[in-house]
């Protein structure tokens, strides 16, 4: 039975993190990493604490991450939905994180600074899908 439900989850997390344009592919990958949460505070991020390092505008209230820069090269780039453990719904990759930090991500928790302590730092499992960027012609 459980062994079915994760089947089911993976191919759940597959159909709804993959673009669902005719002719582009994917590949699912799922690996853990280290989860913290930060929040959008100037003493947290820098002087303009409502735009990520990719440009974007963060709303409290909306699920985004910012992930570490090794796990851009895995595929793990700008505005890919995330299936994070333990959460509903996807989150969506919004920001990067300093070029210290590896296998990580940070979990984006509004201007509730007491629930981004709280939740800490964990390990947890992420599924997302990947773009291909090459092929054999």
């Amino acid at each position: 039975m459980r062994r079915t439900i994760c089947y089911l989850w993976s191919l759940l997390a597959l159909l709804y993190c993959c673009n669902t344009r005719v002719g582009v592919e994917c590949v699912p990958k799922r690996f853990e990493v280290t989860a913290t949460a930060y929040n959008s505070l100037e003493y947290q991020t820098n002087s303009n604490p409502n735009i990520t390092a990719f440009g974007d505008s963060l709303r409290p209230g909306l699920k985004y991450i910012a992930v570490s820069r090794d796990l851009l090269d895995s595929g793990l780039v700008h505005n890919t939905k995330v299936r994070l453990e333990g959460f509903d719904g996807s989150f969506t990759v919004k920001d990067k994180m300093n070029k210290r930090w590896r296998k990580r991500i940070d979990i984006y928790m509004g201007n509730d600074v007491y629930k981004a302590k709280k939740w800490g730092k964990k390990k947890i499992n992420i599924e997302y899908c990947a773009p291909v960027t090459d092929s054999i012609d």
